[in-house]
């Protein structure tokens, strides 16, 4: 290289012949002449080598023309391959193409308000739930499209009312609605391709749309995937969570770190972008959207009634009336004909019993009264009409009444 930009400046700058640059840097003179006459500086190419693939490709070809799927390993051993599988798999992916071809995809643009990807992560460290458990528990993790601002929590389980009720809680946070809320077939939200009764309730009342992805395309909602890879590798290494009160703030501490970084695919931090998003989203419903799990049954005796594998203690004096349960991630409370008749803390552990003592006192002081009033009762019954007190005979009367000849001692002697 420094030769050739030498033998072009000797030669045109200083008009130095050809014999006289080969002397004085010791090169041929065929080699000036070929510096003269080339417009670019010469490029060393080494000889193309054969490689292993080489004589296996027409076997390979064959295979894919009527399998174009079919894996490495399958491939390997129709065609005897006998070296390490590095080499197949490079050229398997050059020719694959070429016989299942090439799917193209566009590049997605969103504009301000327009989407939020959402979904459930899973982190693998076990949180501490009481009652001596730990729980793998699901996080709900949202991203809005245009900013790719982060939002997250934890929630007690996978059923619809726990999702919803997360859903709100993001949303409320964020203080807008996004125009399009996108989901995969979580269970919950649309499992069979149609939106659940409470998905649709939810959507209906925020006045948004929820969009399943199609089946088995987890690209469809890139920015959550890699934002669950995210909490996966930035957040949880290293962390420990003594509950999950615990876990929701210490997510919510880096969370507020996460969306003031710049994000590549934007070139801007995403807590700057987010009140472009803000304005673009629809307000707040003027009323709460249905959330969280609810059921109406009817108290039974043991005055206890059951939230996801939970027990919680209800009034006794209501027992054998319909009650109405509702549960909120962090309240569980109890209606019979709108006044409060039972309200707890919301477990997180599984197969617990929880009671309030005054409901438990309530129910003694009711199994004392009703036992006094047996009590009552049974000596009123001791009574004639007009007052007098029942004589009350000794068993062995009744025996020497009908005969009965009883000797306790000769009874004894006989078991004996």
């Amino acid at each position: 290289m420094e030769d050739w930009a030498e033998i072009r400046r000797l030669h045109r700058a200083e008009g130095v012949p050809i014999k006289e640059i080969a002397r004085r840097l010791g090169v041929a003179r065929n080699t000036v002449r070929a510096a003269l006459n080339s417009d670019r500086p010469p490029v060393f190419q080494r000889a193309p080598r054969g490689q292993v693939a080489d004589a296996f490709e027409p076997q390979m070809r064959a295979l894919l023309q009527e399998w174009p799927t079919m894996p490495a390993p399958v491939v390997a051993e129709r065609i005897g391959w006998p070296y390490s599988s590095a080499p197949l798999r490079k050229r398997l992916a050059l020719i694959r193409p070429e016989y299942v071809g090439i799917d193209p995809v566009d590049r997605v643009t969103y504009e301000p308000g327009q989407v939020a990807q959402c979904d459930l992560w899973f982190p693998e460290t076990k949180v501490q739930v009481g009652g001596g458990q730990e729980r793998v528990l699901p996080v709900l993790v949202m991203t809005l499209g245009f900013s790719r601002f982060m939002a997250a929590v934890m929630i007690p389980s996978r059923q619809a009312g726990d999702i919803l009720s997360g859903m709100w809680q993001l949303i409320e946070g964020i203080g807008r609605v996004p125009k399009t809320l996108v989901w995969d077939r979580e269970a919950a939200i649309g499992g069979s391709g149609r939106l659940t009764a409470p998905a649709a309730a939810f959507a209906g009342t925020l006045a948004t749309r929820i969009q399943l992805a199609p089946p088995r395309d987890p690209e469809f909602k890139g920015m959550v995937e890699r934002s669950n890879g995210y909490l996966e590798t930035s957040f949880l290494p290293g962390r420990l969570f003594a509950s999950p009160q615990d876990f929701n703030q210490q997510l919510h501490q880096w969370l507020v770190r996460a969306n003031s970084r710049t994000v590549r695919s934007i070139q801007g931090r995403p807590v700057d972008l987010l009140e472009a998003d803000y304005q673009a989203m629809v307000p707040l419903p003027p009323v709460e959207p249905p959330i969280g799990l609810s059921q109406r049954v009817r108290l039974g005796r043991d005055y206890y009634v059951r939230v996801d594998t939970v027990d919680y203690s209800v009034d006794p004096q209501v027992i054998g009336r319909f009650v109405d349960v509702t549960a909120s991630l962090g309240t569980v409370t109890v209606f019979c004909e709108g006044q409060v008749v039972a309200q707890h803390e919301r477990s997180w552990a599984k197969q617990q019993v929880v009671t309030d003592s005054a409901h438990a006192a309530t129910a003694q002081r009711m199994r004392q009264a009703l036992a006094d009033d047996r009590e009552r009762r049974q000596a009123a019954s001791r009574h004639h009409s007009d007052g007098h007190a029942v004589a009350l005979r000794a068993l062995p009367d009744y025996d020497a009444l009908f005969g009965v000849d009883f000797d306790p001692a000769s009874t004894k002697a006989s078991n004996e």
